[in-house]
Formats: C-alpha cells, structure tokens, sequence
C-alpha cells in the first residue's frame, strides 16, 4: 500500500503538509522539531504523503545508536552476540534509531505502520552507507506500541526499563538480510 504515496526526505525548506496521528507529542515533534533537529543534524525525517501532495501520511525520524554492551541484560548480549563472528564481538554495535515514528490517524488500521517498518528495514540494508547491524526503538509503553513493535520482530534490550514510560528494543538487521 505505501508504494501508492509519494516517499521522500524532509529538507530544511520542507513545507510539512498536515499531520494529526492521535498522539500529541509525535503531532508536535513533526510540525515544530523536525526540521530543527535535521538543522542541528540530530535526526533525518522522511515522510510518505498521499499523490495529491496534501496530506502526510507517515513520517519517521532516524539517528545514530548503538547497542552497547554495558547497557544491556546479559542475556541479551549473549543472544545478540551468538549471531556474531567472535573475532567481531565489540563494546558497542552499530545501530538506527527510529527517534519517532507516526502514522496519521486516517490510515490507522490498514498496515501501513507495518509496510514502513519493513521499508526502514529495507532502506537500512541496501541503502546502509556506514554499516549498521540493528534498529533501536524507545517504544512508548503501552499494549498497542509493544505489541506493534513485538508483531515486527522487535525484540527487548534490557529488562530494567519495564515500569519506564519506553521500553528499549531492538531488530537485527541481518535476520531480515537472510530471511
């Protein structure tokens, strides 16, 4: 469905078409911050607006990460590193972070969320300029931001974060390369 919208990489001269996904800090984030964190190269937004041009569609915002070893559970590192090469097992794997995510509510509930997903997935395993192993995410806490991410094979970094407002979680990129 999102081949049907026009895909591009928001500019500092963007002019943001409308965008209202329920969620009034991701509304904000988009209309106010977007642009001023692409200018103080904090974050890269990119949107997917319907063929008229009028409206936004979706949007996310990716940066820099990295999985560090000391911030995770064991078990995770364990379950991380057992799919890397041991002369590669670093302090630190190269990551993406989606900073925000958003689909706008008019196309709730049509999987659109999902085909951006596997698009970020996409992007960051034919497009990887700089090397990048796994997309991070701080999931917003609740049963339908989980289950969501859970659904696309995200799974947890830490078990510290439970009782936190985001829950870090991660995907490795390679088992989407192999899949």
């Amino acid at each position: 469905m999102i081949e049907q919208f026009t895909f591009q990489r928001i500019d500092l001269n963007s002019e943001l078409k409308p965008f209202d996904c329920g969620d009034n800090d991701l509304n904000d984030f988009f209309c106010n911050d977007a642009i001023n964190y692409l200018r103080h190269l904090l974050a890269v937004t990119y949107v997917f607006e319907n063929n008229s041009g009028t409206e936004t569609v979706a949007f996310f915002s990716v940066l820099n990460d990295r999985i560090s070893r000391e911030e995770i559970d064991k078990r995770t590192c364990n379950r991380i590193e057992r799919k890397i090469p041991r002369k590669k097992h670093f302090k630190g794997y190269p990551a993406v972070k989606i900073g925000r995510f958003g689909v706008h509510s008019n196309y709730h509930r049509r999987k659109i969320g999902t085909e951006v997903i596997d698009f970020i997935k996409v992007f960051f395993t034919q497009q990887n300029k700089t090397g990048c192993r796994f997309i991070t995410v701080d999931a917003y806490n609740t049963p339908v931001a989980i289950s969501f991410y859970t659904a696309n094979g995200f799974k947890y970094l830490t078990t510290q974060d439970e009782r936190e407002d985001t829950r870090s979680m991660y995907f490795d990129l390679i088992t989407f390369v192999r899949s």
